[in-house]
Parts: C-alpha cells; structure tokens; sequence
C-alpha cells in the first residue's frame, strides 16, 4: 500500500537506488560477482566505464531536482519545439534522469541541438559523450550509441560548395574523446556485437583519434574474436603502426594478439609478439607459452616446462605457475602418440592437480577476464591531505608524526 503514495520522485529515486544495490538486477549485465564461470566479461575497469559513480550522481540530481522528472523533460520538449536555447546544464541533468528508452530519444534530439548551438566552443568545454554512453551502458541501450557516435561528418573533407547543404544537427566533433568510443567497444564486445565493435573502432580511426592503452587492448580483444584472416590484418596492422609511433602496448593487448596469431595459425608471428611482452609471468602468458609449443611441435622442451612447474619453488609465498584444464587437454591430445611423453606429461598432470596448479578456466576466459583496478598507497597518500591524528595539514604534521 505505501508503494501506492511515492511520489514519481521517490520512486526514481528507489529504481536508482536498487539499481546500485543490485547492479546484476537490468542494467548492462556485465557480470556477476558470484558467478565466476559463465557469466558475461567486460575489457574495461570500472575505474573507466565509472557506471557506479554515474548511477550515485543520478540518484544526487534526482533528489536535488526542482519538480518532478516530468515537468523537467516536458519544459525541455517546449524548449526544441521553440527553438529556444539549450542550456549545459539542461543537458548534464537530463542525462542524469533519463530511465528508458523513450527518454533517451528526448536526450538525442536534445544533444543535437544543443552541438549545432555549441560546435564552435567545444574546445575545452565539458564533454557529454562518456556520460552519454555510460547512460546507454546502464540501460542496454548500445544500438542507440551506436547510431549517435557514426553520425558524424568532416566537414574539412568535403569541397566547400557541399558544405552548405548538410544538416546543422550533424555531430561532428561531439564524441571527440577516446573514452566515448572505449566505452560503446566494450559494451558492444559484452553482447558478442564484435562486428559493430569493428566498425566503431574503424569509425574512430577514421576520425582520427588517438587511441589508448584501453583502446589497444579493446581492438586487439575485438579482432581475437572476429577470428578471421581479415581481422588479423587489421590487428597486425594497428599493432605496427603503434610501435611505429613509439607506443607501449600492454601485455593484456599483446597477449590478445598472440592468441588471435595462434588461431590463424601464424605460429611464427605469435612467437615473435610474445618474445617481446616484458613480463611473461601472467597465468595468460603461461597458458599461451603453452600454446605456442603445441603449435610449434616442441614437445619435449613442453614436458620440460611443466615438469620446472612442478619441481619449483615451493614456498607457499612464492607465486607458482597455473595451467588451464583446456590447455592440458591439449597437451595430452598432442603427445598421446609417444609412450614416453605421455607417461611423463600424466604423472606432471597428476601433480599439477595435486598442487592446486590448475584452473576450469579456458584460455578464452583467462584472456576475457579483467582484473580488478588496483590504487597503489602513493596515490592514496597524495589524496589525504589532514593527519589523521592531528588533523593538520600533512606538510605540518609529517615531523610530528
């Protein structure tokens, strides 16, 4: 009965709410906590995709919001019907407020008007497209994103006596930001839509923006799975030109290139991308180093390393290697053949399994799977200001201290 007296405020407020406490519950599904096998991965951190932090500032403008949610999206609706001024922030809170589909659509017009209004001053102004698409993020909304983010024109392009007849609605220019393309790629690679992830990520380097150690790691993952002759080009292609230009790629995106070489069968060329990642102690890259052998037909040199996993270290303060079921599988597909590898490779099996050396985890899993954000205790040192004891300025207290 209480539940029949909430106002249209409280009760966007409580769906904001449940939305925090139960992010599985809609939403973009990501993953669940509990459901470590089976369930839906992501590439981002949340320290990128920010979608809890976005959801606490739509409960914030809800409960901060003159009137209700209604009359705010109906002035709006009055607004573009007159032609009247979009404010920035009209336009950060109705993104904050949208709930559905419906109000989404009222948000794109609105975007619209607003960039063709604003597209000469968007240098070093706010940026609505990460917040946008953490808007599509949280309501699966990524057909939507998709749309908006491709609707872009060049204007330098074209001869000038075209310019004059294109829309002025046209977006150019309003998701000139790595992070708006990252954000749709993921949410796209969540879905298994990886072709529409392609065509965002060809979309994005036609713009010519700059990609990231994020975005690296996005087209790399996007082009594993493709899995195709062609995508593996295009994966060999980006990674060239990014050691052309002096970037670091992380061992995660080369990691995603080395396995995308495996299932091409470019054993060379995986060998030649996983000699050069800097540190190779990662389960993935024991895995892979795994693979490698069993595609390079060393056999021998592969009952080796497993046997040095075995016989290693066995301090239970040192890291040991772990191996995926799906790969050992695979090893013993490979030397049931010769007696005497197989004899070996099953006792090193049976004691892999004895030291809890080995993971249900397929190798798709390992390399899909992403880790959690990590803040090293410089940063949080550099965030407190006060002493906790004193509560002066660290500058004054350290001494004392």
């Amino acid at each position: 009965m209480a539940a029949a007296f909430r106002s249209p405020k409280q009760v966007l407020v409580l769906q904001a709410l449940r939305s925090l406490v139960y992010p599985w519950v809609g939403g973009s599904g990501s993953t669940c906590c509990l459901c470590p096998l089976g369930a839906k991965r992501y590439l981002l951190t949340d320290s990128i995709v920010k979608l809890k932090e976005f959801q606490r500032k739509k409960v914030a403008v809800a409960c901060n919001l003159p009137g209700t949610k209604e009359t705010y999206l109906r002035n709006l609706e009055e607004k573009l019907t007159q032609n009247k001024l979009i404010l920035k922030e009209e336009l950060r809170t109705l993104l904050h407020l949208c709930a559905s589909r419906d109000d989404v659509e009222l948000a794109k017009h609105v975007i619209y008007r607003y960039h063709a209004e604003n597209r000469n001053i968007t240098l070093g102004e706010y940026k609505f497209g990460p917040l946008f698409m953490r808007l599509c993020y949280e309501l699966d909304l990524e057909d939507s994103a998709v749309e908006l983010i491709k609707d872009q024109v060049f204007l330098e392009s074209l001869p000038m006596e075209r310019r004059r007849f294109l829309r002025p609605e046209h977006l150019q220019g309003f998701f000139s930001d790595s992070t708006s393309f990252n954000i749709l790629m993921d949410m796209l690679f969540i879905k298994g839509k990886y072709k529409s992830a392609l065509e965002v990520l060809i979309e994005m380097k036609n713009q010519d923006l700059k990609f990231n150690k994020d975005t690296y790691v996005l087209a790399f993952a996007i082009c594993y799975k493709l899995d195709s002759p062609e995508s593996f080009q295009i994966c060999t292609t980006l990674r060239d030109e990014a050691l052309i230009k002096g970037e670091i790629l992380s061992r995660r995106a080369s990691c995603f290139a080395v396995a995308l070489a495996l299932n091409q069968n470019q054993v060379a060329k995986a060998i030649s991308i996983f000699s050069q990642i800097m540190n190779p102690e990662s389960i993935i890259c024991t895995n892979l180093n795994i693979m490698i052998h069993i595609q390079s037909n060393m056999l021998e040199t592969l009952i080796d390393i497993l046997k040095d996993a075995t016989e290693g270290n066995r301090s239970r303060f040192v890291k040991r290697h772990v191996f995926s079921e799906e790969v050992l599988v695979k090893v013993r597909e490979e030397v049931k053949d010769v007696p005497t590898l197989l004899a070996k490779f099953d006792e090193l099996n049976k004691k892999l399994h004895t030291n809890g050396q080995v993971t249900a985890y397929t190798l798709d899993a390992l390399l899909c799977h992403t880790p959690s954000d990590r803040q090293s205790h410089t940063v949080l040192l550099n965030k407190r200001t006060v002493s906790r004891r004193t509560f002066q300025p660290l500058s004054q207290s350290l001494w004392a201290e």
